[in-house]
């Protein structure tokens, strides 16, 4: 029996496994590793320095919205409206949230979880919206970004449409299901 203590040391036992068949397959047909390896690095590097700028705009707009007060303004207006819905109102900070920021939705969970539980009907509505939603404007600036690619077109209301979709059906699949 396996137990969950030596997880840990499965995965690090299965990175150096890969690591190493990559390497051997590698040498297997004639491959410069280390040079094919140096230039992936310099790649990598070249698409982190390209999506710099959009990311720390993007923190920063997270930093000044919390600050500013105008996320909490926000909730206030949206609940009457996201209440007909039947979703929970202390789920509204994440609703605003998640699009922008994994961590600042998952500061806003936590604290959901603080103020009335997991096990309620609001926490297992947030748990299910982390899971049905993305971080759209974080996936953007990083993968428009690396490719240099400066009109997203439809991308941004599509995939806004798809989280408030996921946000809708997150309450209406724990109402269904668990309560």
């Amino acid at each position: 029996m396996v137990h969950i203590e030596n997880f840990g040391a499965i995965g690090n036992d299965i990175i150096i496994i890969t690591a190493a068949g990559i390497v051997l397959l590698g040498l297997v047909r004639k491959v410069p590793v280390f040079d094919t390896f140096l230039e992936g690095a310099r790649e990598g590097l070249a698409a982190a320095l390209r999506i710099m700028p959009a990311l720390t705009a993007l923190t920063l707009c997270i930093a000044m919205i919390k600050a500013s007060g105008a996320l909490d303004a926000a909730s206030r207006l949206a609940s009457p409206l996201i209440g007909a819905f039947r979703i929970p109102p202390e789920t509204t900070p994440l609703m605003l949230v998640r699009p922008l920021s994994g961590s600042g939705a998952l500061a806003v969970i936590r604290q959901i979880f603080t103020d009335v539980g997991p096990d309620s009907y609001a926490g297992q509505v947030a748990s299910v919206m982390m899971g049905s939603t993305e971080t759209t404007f974080y996936t953007v600036a990083v993968y428009y970004g690396s490719v240099g690619v400066k009109k997203t077109g439809y991308t941004i209301p599509a995939a806004l449409t798809a989280d408030l979709t996921g946000m809708i059906v997150a309450a209406l699949t724990v109402t269904l299901f668990l309560h």
